[in-house]
Protein backbone atom coordinates (compact mmCIF):
# COMPACT_ATOMS: atom_id res chain seq x y z
CA UNK A 1 0.00 0.00 0.00
CA UNK A 2 2.86 2.08 0.92
CA UNK A 3 4.27 1.76 -2.67
CA UNK A 4 0.70 2.59 -4.42
CA UNK A 5 0.78 5.44 -3.01
CA UNK A 6 4.52 6.44 -3.75
CA UNK A 7 4.16 5.63 -7.72
CA UNK A 8 1.58 8.02 -10.12
CA UNK A 9 2.18 10.76 -12.41
CA UNK A 10 4.58 12.47 -9.92
CA UNK A 11 6.76 9.92 -7.85
CA UNK A 12 6.85 10.01 -4.42
CA UNK A 13 10.05 8.76 -2.57
CA UNK A 14 8.99 6.11 0.01
CA UNK A 15 11.15 8.22 3.04
CA UNK A 16 8.98 10.88 1.93
CA UNK A 17 5.22 8.94 2.13
CA UNK A 18 6.09 7.43 5.20
CA UNK A 19 7.17 10.98 6.85
CA UNK A 20 4.11 12.72 5.81
CA UNK A 21 2.08 9.63 6.67
CA UNK A 22 3.30 9.77 10.27
CA UNK A 23 3.10 13.30 10.64
CA UNK A 24 -0.81 13.02 9.92
CA UNK A 25 -1.55 10.25 12.30
CA UNK A 26 0.77 11.17 15.39
CA UNK A 27 0.96 15.13 14.37
CA UNK A 28 4.73 15.07 15.06
CA UNK A 29 7.15 16.27 12.19
CA UNK A 30 6.96 18.91 9.41
CA UNK A 31 5.73 18.40 6.13
CA UNK A 32 8.82 19.49 3.75
CA UNK A 33 7.06 19.94 0.88
CA UNK A 34 2.98 21.11 1.00
CA UNK A 35 2.35 19.86 -2.55
CA UNK A 36 3.83 16.47 -1.81
CA UNK A 37 1.71 16.19 1.32
CA UNK A 38 -1.26 17.22 -0.55
CA UNK A 39 -0.71 14.20 -3.17
CA UNK A 40 -0.18 12.08 -0.78
CA UNK A 41 -2.19 12.30 2.00
CA UNK A 42 -5.48 14.26 0.12
CA UNK A 43 -5.30 12.14 -3.16
CA UNK A 44 -3.28 8.91 -2.97
CA UNK A 45 -4.00 7.29 0.67
CA UNK A 46 -7.64 7.48 0.69
CA UNK A 47 -7.40 6.03 -2.73
CA UNK A 48 -5.16 2.61 -2.03
CA UNK A 49 -7.16 2.52 1.76
CA UNK A 50 -10.47 2.22 -0.43
CA UNK A 51 -9.25 0.09 -2.91
CA UNK A 52 -7.94 -2.20 0.18
CA UNK A 53 -11.34 -2.10 1.78
CA UNK A 54 -13.33 -3.04 -1.81
CA UNK A 55 -11.32 -5.52 -2.66
CA UNK A 56 -11.18 -7.30 0.91
CA UNK A 57 -15.31 -6.56 0.59
CA UNK A 58 -15.62 -8.35 -2.78
CA UNK A 59 -13.18 -11.37 -1.98
CA UNK A 60 -15.05 -12.29 1.61
CA UNK A 61 -18.50 -11.81 0.07
CA UNK A 62 -17.39 -13.99 -2.97
CA UNK A 63 -16.54 -16.95 -0.31
CA UNK A 64 -19.09 -16.70 1.18
CA UNK A 65 -21.73 -16.70 -1.58
CA UNK A 66 -20.24 -19.56 -2.69
CA UNK A 67 -20.84 -21.41 0.19
CA UNK A 68 -24.44 -20.35 0.50
CA UNK A 69 -25.81 -21.20 -2.66
CA UNK A 70 -23.63 -24.45 -3.26
CA UNK A 71 -22.36 -22.72 -6.74
CA UNK A 72 -17.81 -22.55 -7.34
CA UNK A 73 -19.31 -19.95 -10.11
CA UNK A 74 -21.31 -17.68 -8.01
CA UNK A 75 -19.86 -14.43 -6.87
CA UNK A 76 -20.99 -10.67 -5.16
CA UNK A 77 -23.24 -9.73 -8.54
CA UNK A 78 -25.03 -13.40 -8.87
CA UNK A 79 -27.94 -11.60 -6.67
CA UNK A 80 -28.52 -8.58 -8.51
CA UNK A 81 -27.03 -6.63 -6.58
CA UNK A 82 -24.77 -4.51 -9.07
CA UNK A 83 -27.40 -4.13 -11.33
CA UNK A 84 -29.54 -2.71 -8.04
CA UNK A 85 -26.73 -0.42 -7.36
CA UNK A 86 -25.71 0.76 -10.95
CA UNK A 87 -29.57 1.25 -11.66
CA UNK A 88 -29.39 3.93 -8.37
CA UNK A 89 -26.18 5.81 -9.63
CA UNK A 90 -27.37 5.75 -13.26
CA UNK A 91 -30.24 7.60 -11.93
CA UNK A 92 -28.85 10.18 -9.86
CA UNK A 93 -26.55 10.76 -13.48
CA UNK A 94 -28.87 11.12 -15.65
CA UNK A 95 -32.28 12.30 -14.13
CA UNK A 96 -33.27 15.17 -12.34
CA UNK A 97 -35.20 12.34 -9.44
CA UNK A 98 -31.70 11.99 -7.47
CA UNK A 99 -31.04 15.56 -7.06
CA UNK A 100 -34.25 16.51 -6.38
CA UNK A 101 -34.51 13.80 -3.47
CA UNK A 102 -30.96 15.22 -1.94
CA UNK A 103 -29.33 11.47 -3.55
CA UNK A 104 -26.01 11.58 -3.55
CA UNK A 105 -24.39 8.66 -6.22
CA UNK A 106 -23.28 6.42 -3.48
CA UNK A 107 -26.44 6.98 -1.33
CA UNK A 108 -28.93 5.73 -4.52
CA UNK A 109 -26.02 3.14 -5.62
CA UNK A 110 -26.64 1.78 -1.85
CA UNK A 111 -30.33 1.56 -1.74
CA UNK A 112 -30.60 0.50 -5.14
CA UNK A 113 -28.10 -2.69 -4.34
CA UNK A 114 -30.40 -2.96 -0.96
CA UNK A 115 -33.40 -3.34 -3.12
CA UNK A 116 -32.12 -5.67 -5.51
CA UNK A 117 -30.99 -7.76 -2.49
CA UNK A 118 -34.53 -7.80 -0.54
CA UNK A 119 -36.29 -8.58 -3.67
CA UNK A 120 -34.51 -11.50 -4.76
CA UNK A 121 -34.47 -12.88 -1.18
CA UNK A 122 -38.34 -12.97 -1.34
CA UNK A 123 -38.03 -14.36 -5.02
CA UNK A 124 -35.69 -17.17 -4.03
CA UNK A 125 -37.71 -17.95 -1.32
CA UNK A 126 -39.92 -21.73 -1.75
CA UNK A 127 -42.41 -22.35 0.94
CA UNK A 128 -40.57 -19.83 3.44
CA UNK A 129 -37.26 -21.10 2.97
CA UNK A 130 -34.49 -19.37 0.73
CA UNK A 131 -33.44 -22.38 -1.84
CA UNK A 132 -30.17 -22.08 -3.38
CA UNK A 133 -31.13 -22.91 -6.72
CA UNK A 134 -34.17 -20.56 -7.23
CA UNK A 135 -32.09 -17.79 -5.27
CA UNK A 136 -29.43 -18.00 -7.98
CA UNK A 137 -32.14 -17.65 -10.86
CA UNK A 138 -33.94 -15.14 -9.13
CA UNK A 139 -30.82 -12.99 -8.97
CA UNK A 140 -30.21 -13.53 -12.65
CA UNK A 141 -33.41 -12.18 -13.86
CA UNK A 142 -34.03 -9.56 -11.41
CA UNK A 143 -30.60 -8.53 -12.33
CA UNK A 144 -31.17 -8.81 -16.31
CA UNK A 145 -34.60 -6.67 -15.43
CA UNK A 146 -32.72 -4.08 -13.52
CA UNK A 147 -29.80 -4.16 -16.32
CA UNK A 148 -32.46 -3.33 -18.93
CA UNK A 149 -33.80 -0.06 -17.14
CA UNK A 150 -30.42 0.99 -16.59
CA UNK A 151 -29.34 0.77 -20.04
CA UNK A 152 -32.63 2.51 -21.07
CA UNK A 153 -31.40 5.25 -19.29
CA UNK A 154 -28.33 5.61 -20.82
CA UNK A 155 -29.96 5.89 -24.03
CA UNK A 156 -31.61 8.99 -22.68
CA UNK A 157 -28.20 10.27 -21.51
CA UNK A 158 -25.98 12.89 -22.64
CA UNK A 159 -22.31 12.28 -24.17
CA UNK A 160 -20.37 13.73 -21.30
CA UNK A 161 -23.29 11.99 -18.83
CA UNK A 162 -23.09 8.54 -20.50
CA UNK A 163 -19.02 9.07 -20.01
CA UNK A 164 -19.55 9.30 -16.52
CA UNK A 165 -22.10 6.50 -16.11
CA UNK A 166 -19.57 4.05 -18.40
CA UNK A 167 -16.71 5.22 -16.41
CA UNK A 168 -18.74 4.58 -12.54
CA UNK A 169 -20.16 0.97 -13.98
CA UNK A 170 -16.86 -0.52 -14.95
CA UNK A 171 -15.94 0.66 -11.35
CA UNK A 172 -13.30 3.31 -10.05
CA UNK A 173 -11.46 4.70 -6.58
CA UNK A 174 -10.28 7.88 -8.30
CA UNK A 175 -13.17 9.84 -6.72
CA UNK A 176 -12.09 8.60 -3.01
CA UNK A 177 -12.04 10.86 -0.09
CA UNK A 178 -11.16 10.56 3.52
CA UNK A 179 -14.95 11.30 4.75
CA UNK A 180 -16.40 8.28 2.85
CA UNK A 181 -13.77 5.91 4.30
CA UNK A 182 -15.40 5.56 7.91
CA UNK A 183 -18.32 3.98 6.91
CA UNK A 184 -16.77 2.24 4.24
CA UNK A 185 -14.22 0.76 7.03
CA UNK A 186 -17.13 -0.27 9.65
CA UNK A 187 -18.91 -2.03 7.30
CA UNK A 188 -16.16 -3.90 5.84
CA UNK A 189 -14.47 -4.96 9.37
CA UNK A 190 -17.47 -5.61 11.10
CA UNK A 191 -19.31 -7.58 8.31
CA UNK A 192 -16.04 -9.77 7.70
CA UNK A 193 -15.82 -10.22 11.50
CA UNK A 194 -19.34 -11.40 11.69
CA UNK A 195 -18.89 -13.33 8.79
CA UNK A 196 -15.45 -15.23 10.05
CA UNK A 197 -17.45 -16.18 13.51
CA UNK A 198 -19.55 -18.48 11.02
CA UNK A 199 -16.48 -20.50 9.58
CA UNK A 200 -17.30 -23.73 10.85
CA UNK A 201 -21.22 -23.49 10.48
CA UNK A 202 -20.07 -22.38 6.55
CA UNK A 203 -17.93 -25.62 6.56
CA UNK A 204 -21.02 -27.89 7.63
CA UNK A 205 -23.10 -26.13 4.52
CA UNK A 206 -19.93 -27.84 2.47
CA UNK A 207 -21.43 -30.94 3.58
CA UNK A 208 -24.62 -30.73 2.36
CA UNK A 209 -28.38 -29.82 3.38
CA UNK A 210 -29.03 -33.23 5.30
CA UNK A 211 -25.28 -33.21 6.63
CA UNK A 212 -25.28 -29.61 8.53
CA UNK A 213 -28.68 -30.25 9.81
CA UNK A 214 -27.90 -33.41 11.43
CA UNK A 215 -24.59 -31.70 12.99
CA UNK A 216 -26.87 -29.22 14.76
CA UNK A 217 -26.78 -25.94 11.92
CA UNK A 218 -30.16 -24.25 11.29
CA UNK A 219 -29.40 -23.93 7.53
CA UNK A 220 -32.32 -22.14 6.22
CA UNK A 221 -31.89 -19.49 8.86
CA UNK A 222 -27.74 -19.21 8.64
CA UNK A 223 -28.22 -19.01 4.77
CA UNK A 224 -30.78 -15.89 5.45
CA UNK A 225 -28.31 -14.24 7.83
CA UNK A 226 -25.37 -14.87 5.69
CA UNK A 227 -26.79 -13.67 2.56
CA UNK A 228 -27.72 -10.51 4.43
CA UNK A 229 -23.89 -9.53 5.57
CA UNK A 230 -22.85 -10.83 2.50
CA UNK A 231 -25.40 -8.17 0.01
CA UNK A 232 -24.78 -5.30 3.29
CA UNK A 233 -21.41 -6.01 2.00
CA UNK A 234 -21.19 -5.86 -1.36
CA UNK A 235 -24.21 -3.08 -1.10
CA UNK A 236 -21.64 -0.91 0.70
CA UNK A 237 -18.12 -1.07 -1.65
CA UNK A 238 -19.96 -1.25 -4.92
CA UNK A 239 -21.59 2.29 -3.80
CA UNK A 240 -18.74 3.72 -3.28
CA UNK A 241 -16.75 2.25 -6.26
CA UNK A 242 -18.84 0.85 -9.07
CA UNK A 243 -18.97 -2.18 -10.52
CA UNK A 244 -15.63 -4.46 -10.58
CA UNK A 245 -15.82 -7.45 -11.24
CA UNK A 246 -14.32 -10.79 -10.98
CA UNK A 247 -12.80 -10.21 -7.82
CA UNK A 248 -15.11 -11.87 -5.43
CA UNK A 249 -14.99 -14.56 -8.16
CA UNK A 250 -11.45 -15.20 -8.82
CA UNK A 251 -9.77 -14.48 -5.15
CA UNK A 252 -11.83 -16.93 -3.09
CA UNK A 253 -10.63 -19.91 -5.53
CA UNK A 254 -7.01 -18.68 -5.79
CA UNK A 255 -7.44 -18.68 -1.68
CA UNK A 256 -8.99 -22.16 -1.91
CA UNK A 257 -6.21 -23.62 -3.86
CA UNK A 258 -3.30 -22.40 -1.53
CA UNK A 259 -5.20 -22.72 1.93
CA UNK A 260 -8.07 -25.51 1.50
CA UNK A 261 -11.68 -25.09 1.77
CA UNK A 262 -11.49 -24.32 5.45
CA UNK A 263 -13.39 -20.94 5.99
CA UNK A 264 -12.24 -20.62 9.46
CA UNK A 265 -8.61 -19.58 7.44
CA UNK A 266 -10.46 -18.84 4.12
CA UNK A 267 -12.04 -15.96 5.27
CA UNK A 268 -9.25 -13.70 6.74
CA UNK A 269 -6.92 -15.01 3.98
CA UNK A 270 -9.48 -14.04 1.08
CA UNK A 271 -9.85 -10.63 2.31
CA UNK A 272 -5.90 -10.10 2.36
CA UNK A 273 -5.34 -11.19 -0.92
CA UNK A 274 -8.89 -9.22 -1.99
CA UNK A 275 -7.18 -6.02 -0.44
CA UNK A 276 -3.50 -6.36 -2.29
CA UNK A 277 -4.69 -7.90 -5.24
CA UNK A 278 -6.87 -4.50 -5.47
CA UNK A 279 -4.42 -2.47 -4.73
CA UNK A 280 -2.09 -3.59 -7.07
CA UNK A 281 -4.73 -3.44 -10.04
CA UNK A 282 -5.48 0.24 -8.73
CA UNK A 283 -2.08 0.71 -9.28
CA UNK A 284 -1.58 -0.48 -12.65
CA UNK A 285 -4.70 1.33 -13.86
CA UNK A 286 -3.30 4.85 -13.11
CA UNK A 287 -0.12 3.90 -14.50
CA UNK A 288 -0.38 1.74 -17.50
CA UNK A 289 -1.87 4.93 -19.67
CA UNK A 290 -0.85 7.68 -17.16
CA UNK A 291 -1.39 10.39 -17.01
CA UNK A 292 -4.85 9.05 -18.30
CA UNK A 293 -6.23 6.35 -16.12
CA UNK A 294 -8.20 2.90 -16.71
CA UNK A 295 -11.36 1.79 -14.83
CA UNK A 296 -10.47 -1.01 -12.42
CA UNK A 297 -13.58 -3.13 -14.38
CA UNK A 298 -11.33 -3.55 -17.32
CA UNK A 299 -7.67 -4.61 -15.87
CA UNK A 300 -10.17 -7.07 -13.28
CA UNK A 301 -11.62 -8.74 -16.31
CA UNK A 302 -8.31 -8.96 -18.37
CA UNK A 303 -6.76 -10.72 -15.15
CA UNK A 304 -10.09 -12.90 -14.08
CA UNK A 305 -11.08 -14.33 -17.26
CA UNK A 306 -7.94 -16.01 -18.34
CA UNK A 307 -7.24 -17.12 -14.31
CA UNK A 308 -11.51 -18.38 -14.60
CA UNK A 309 -10.23 -20.74 -17.95
CA UNK A 310 -7.99 -22.07 -16.58
CA UNK A 311 -9.44 -23.12 -13.82
CA UNK A 312 -12.17 -24.66 -15.60
CA UNK A 313 -9.37 -26.30 -17.34
CA UNK A 314 -7.49 -27.62 -14.05
CA UNK A 315 -10.31 -28.52 -11.98
CA UNK A 316 -12.66 -31.53 -13.12
CA UNK A 317 -14.80 -30.69 -9.94
CA UNK A 318 -16.24 -28.16 -11.92
CA UNK A 319 -17.29 -30.06 -14.94
CA UNK A 320 -20.67 -30.63 -13.15
CA UNK A 321 -21.39 -27.43 -12.38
Amino acid sequence: MVIAVSIGAVNVPLRDVWSIIWHHLSGDGRVADPALDQIVWNFRTPRVVLAALVGAGLAVSGVVLQAVVANPLADPYVLGVSSGASLGAVIVFTTTAGALGGLGVSTAAFLGAIGAMVLVFLLGQKRGRLAPTRLVLSGVAVGYLLLAATSYLQLRATPTELRTVMFWMLGSVAGAKWEQLPIVTTVVLTTTVALALFGRRLNALLAGDESATALGVDVHRLRAVLLVLASLLTGTVIAVAGGIGFVGLMIPHLVRLAVGADHRRLLPLAAVVGATYLVLVDLLSRTLTRPNELPLGILTALFGAPFFLWLLRRNKSLDSV
